[in-house]
């Protein structure tokens, strides 16, 4: 039999920037990436739909997401940890 090999799922580390939805959350991850040309440091956000089963994440929360199935159009990651809540 084959080992099922599911550590191969992705993880992000971002902050909670909505959480109007139902079981949702929008997080939204900020890397520092350097302009090719010009050596500036210049900000790109990643924003991505979570799954939250408990509602218990607020704005401003920095957690750690986990790629998973397709839950919904747009929602493939789900809430594994709040890392640190909002002041």
């Amino acid at each position: 039999m084959e080992e099922i090999k599911r550590n191969l799922r992705k993880e992000r580390i971002g902050v909670v920037t909505s959480n109007k939805m139902d079981k949702s959350i929008v997080v939204a991850e900020v890397k520092k990436v350097k302009h090719p040309m010009y050596g500036k440091f210049v900000l790109k956000t990643k924003k991505y739909v979570a799954h939250d089963e408990t509602n218990n994440c607020n704005e401003g929360d920095t957690v750690k997401i986990m790629e998973t199935r397709p839950m919904s159009k747009t929602k493939c990651w789900r809430l594994v940890e709040i890392i640190e809540r909002a002041k």
